[in-house]
This record gives C-alpha cells, structure tokens and sequence, in this order.
C-alpha cells in the first residue's frame, strides 16, 4: 500500500497506477451534488471572480484543493458541544459528478477524486491531461471509514443541508483503491468492455 499525504505532488499522482491501494493522510473536502452545481455556476463560470457574498468560500475552497482531494460523500455527522464528529462517511456514486468534475479538477488542481463506480470519459481524459487520479473507496463501509476522519475543521455551505455541504476533514490512512489513474487507464472501462464480451458470448452473439 502507498501511503499519500495530501496536499499531494503531481509527480506523486503520475506514478500512481490503476490497481495500487493507496491510504491518505491529511485534510480534504467533501463534495457531491449541490457543491459540484455551486462550484460551477458561482467560480467556472465566473473565471475565479465570484459573486461577493460567495468569496470567502471560495479562498477557502481554493487553499484547500489546491494538490488537493475532494470526497464524493455523504456524511453522518454528530454534534458534540461545538464539535462535529463523522459518525458514517462512505463514498457517494460518482457518475453523478461526471457533467462537473473535469471542470471542477481543473479549475482547482486537484490532484484526487475519490468515491465508488467510477466516472466517465471525460473526467478520465481531465486526469490524463491534468495529472489526477480517481480512488475507489469502499462502499457499504461508512462507519469503517468513519475512523479515518480524525478531526471536522469546518463546513461551507450547511445550507446545502448535512449530506451536501463542503465537509472539512482531517484524515489518517484513509484506505482506497486507484481506479483511474493519469495514463488513461480506467478499471472501469476495462470491467465494462469484459462483462460486455462475456455477455455477448454467453448470448451465443
């Protein structure tokens, strides 16, 4: 298993091969629907001139996903006093993301994408041309992954409600898998090329 500490090195990221287990180390974000959506209407679209009122998440957006990981996840949390705890944090369905994603990693550097099923041609090509990676995470596997998140720094946009927000997060050994990696290889595509011929053959095609 490599072992990754975030913010991560492009040369870092292009060593990296589809199949090699990686555990992270170091502060993330996450990010699924409602904050891909956010990201693109409020800093693509404007070329990294925000409205105002959506300045401050965006610097602090920027510092963060810089080299950085954004985490398609969903989380459980739980307040304690003034603190929040991650009580379940699996990976959210990533294809979901395949419209923003390309978009989103290049406009931040962002060097990791992690969530489960994969993602698309486009988002593959955003990691061959940028120097990014997708890492699978395990589903059905919340309140074990749950362990790795040590430490709630914030949260932008709890408006969003829980699941969506921008969750800040401190992690140690994260544990995940390289699916996509920065040379154009996707174990997704591969699996889905294979069960396709299998289909065909056992279909007498």
């Amino acid at each position: 298993m490599r072992k990754l500490t975030v913010p991560i090195s492009e040369a870092t990221v292009r060593a990296l091969k589809v199949g090699e287990t990686v555990s992270l180390s170091g502060v993330i974000v996450t990010g699924r629907d409602a904050a891909h959506k956010y990201i693109i209407e409020n800093f693509v679209r404007t070329s990294g001139n925000p409205p105002q009122a959506e300045r401050e998440v965006y610097a602090a957006l920027k510092e963060i996903l810089r080299d950085g990981v954004i985490y398609h996840c969903g989380p459980v949390v739980q307040k304690e006093g003034n603190t929040w705890r991650f009580v379940a944090a699996g990976p959210t369905t990533s294809i979901r993301e395949e419209p923003y994603e390309a978009d989103v990693i290049e406009h931040f550097g962002i060097r990791a994408v992690i969530g489960k099923g994969g993602m698309g041609a486009k988002t593959l090509e955003a990691c061959q041309r940028l120097g990014a990676v997708y890492l699978h995470a395990i589903g059905g596997a919340a309140s074990l992954i749950a362990q790795s998140v040590k430490e709630v720094l914030a949260v932008h946009k709890q408006e969003f409600g829980v699941p969506e927000a921008f969750w800040v997060i401190r992690v140690e050994d994260f544990p995940a898998v390289v699916t996509m990696d920065s040379h154009g290889n996707s174990l997704h595509a591969q699996i889905e090329q294979q069960s396709e011929a299998r289909l065909s053959e056992l279909l007498g095609k």
